[in-house]
């Protein structure tokens, strides 16, 4: 009566050897560790050159404007210098010009005023 059905394939006897599901890979790399460290090395060195380069402009910066400040009497007055010339030229040039009208003064002012006004010179 049991020869009819199909046989049962059974474990061996002992049981199955256990599957092995571990990994076992090997360490490779730096840890994390060591990781977060090198970064954090790395921005700090990186912060310490961003204060020394501002530091470095800031004293350039400091620089500048102490020269600039120790040059405007000079600059202010070399341009009145040219202001000067540039009068002596205009009311020279007004004389040859004007010469044949009577009663011309040459670089007199056209308002009657006390008050100065610095003189517009457009350079052409």
């Amino acid at each position: 009566m049991l020869s009819h059905l199909p046989k049962q394939d059974m474990p061996p006897v002992g049981g199955f050897e256990h599957v092995r599901y571990k990994r076992n890979i090997p360490v490779r790399g730096p840890g994390g560790a060591a990781i977060f460290g090198g970064v954090a090395a790395v921005c700090a060195f990186g912060f310490y050159l961003v204060g020394q380069g501002n530091l470095e402009r800031r004293e350039l910066q400091r620089e500048k404007a102490w020269s600039r400040i120790h040059l405007v009497p000079m600059m202010l007055a070399e341009q009145d210098r040219d202001a000067y010339r540039r009068n002596v030229a205009a009311v020279a040039r007004e004389k040859e010009i004007m010469k044949d009208v009577p009663g011309w003064e040459a670089g007199k002012k056209a308002y009657h005023t006390s008050r100065y006004t610095q003189p517009n010179i457009v350079i052409l």
